[in-house]
């Protein structure tokens, strides 16, 4: 039975063994100056109490033992005493100090709720995160990249975590079962074809572990945007077709700049979608977009499954589940 104490004792963080044998001492040296100088020290907390302020070199001087024992007990208190308690501060700075560098380090796993998880770090992703952590709404954000050291971005709404996204570990990681968002960017420093597989790999194992977590993925190659969807993607984003766009577009123009403008809009975040409400099943295009503008919005188009129609007719008629598309 002692032994399995001893073991159990053990076991315990270095940080509650050293204040377990510090009270220990606190407890022995003031209940033993109690019965040494009673008229001194009338009760045991009394004691205990000069024992602690005595250890602690605080010495508020309200007891003092007068007995040549007494004094030797006070003598053996501050020897003993005095080393547990700077083992324990000591201690308890070590672990705060490795507890940051861990957190640091991207080794500490998240716990919450609601946030949103980037996976990669590059240039868009740490745009994306600076617009993020700047806006009145922040929202906590668990940033995964296996190339980093150290969290690159100084916020409190950034939580990172050194580790492959591909890896179960590194993505039970991020909580992900009460995830919001899941972000996967590509890597850019491989073969486009390469880094669309690690995508795809990475969304797979996501998907596996948290099926409804809704997965936002990038996409460089054409040809893998079947595979995407495929492997669960909710949303697929192809930088290479949008840059081409951007470049067409920059080609054709007069140098009005008028598609970057727009860019700029969107990145204010007014584009916006709304599910339709009952009241608006069944009407025009036409109405629907009136009735927005009173409200200082500017209809623009819907999106009805997997189809954006940007638009249409005045007399197309909304039907049910379709989103609204609009600008502030």
């Amino acid at each position: 039975m002692p032994n399995r104490v001893y073991i159990g004792f053990l076991r315990l963080p270095l940080l509650v063994r050293i204040l377990m044998m510090a009270l220990l001492v606190f407890l022995t040296f003031g209940i033993t100056i109690h019965f040494l100088e009673p008229d001194t020290f009338p009760t045991i907390f009394d004691g205990i109490w000069w024992a602690i302020i005595t250890a602690s070199t605080v010495g508020y001087g309200d007891y003092v033992p007068h007995s040549f024992f007494g004094r030797v007990t006070a003598l053996l208190l501050i020897l003993f005493g005095v080393a547990f308690v700077s083992s324990y501060f000591g201690t308890l700075a070590a672990a705060a100090v490795t507890k940051q560098d861990a957190l640091s380090e991207g080794k500490i796993p998240f716990k919450g709720a609601g946030h949103i998880i980037i996976i990669g770090w590059n240039e868009r992703s740490k745009e994306l995160i600076h617009k993020l952590t700047n806006t009145n709404d922040q929202q906590m954000i668990v940033l995964i990249d296996e190339t980093l050291e150290a969290n690159p971005v100084k916020s409190r709404y950034v939580h990172f975590i050194q580790g492959k996204g591909h890896v179960d570990d590194t993505i039970m990681k991020s909580d992900i079962e009460n995830a919001e968002k899941v972000l996967i960017t590509a890597d850019r420093g491989n073969d486009e074809l390469q880094a669309d597989m690690n995508s795809i790999l990475t969304l797979l194992t996501i998907k596996g572990l948290c099926p409804q977590v809704k997965c936002i993925i990038e996409i460089l190659t054409a040809e893998q945007v079947v595979n995407a969807k495929r492997a669960g993607a909710d949303e697929v984003i192809q930088s290479n077709k949008l840059t081409s766009v951007f470049m067409i577009n920059s080609l054709h123009s007069k140098g009005d700049g008028l598609l970057l403008n727009v860019i700029n809009q969107l990145q204010e975040s007014r584009l916006s979608t709304n599910t339709v409400k009952n009241a608006e099943i069944g009407r025009s295009f036409r109405e629907i977009g009136l009735k927005l503008i009173e409200d200082e919005f500017l209809l623009i188009g819907l999106k009805r499954g997997d189809d954006t129609i940007l638009n249409p007719p005045n007399s197309f008629k909304i039907e049910e589940h379709d989103q609204l598309l609009m600008f502030k």
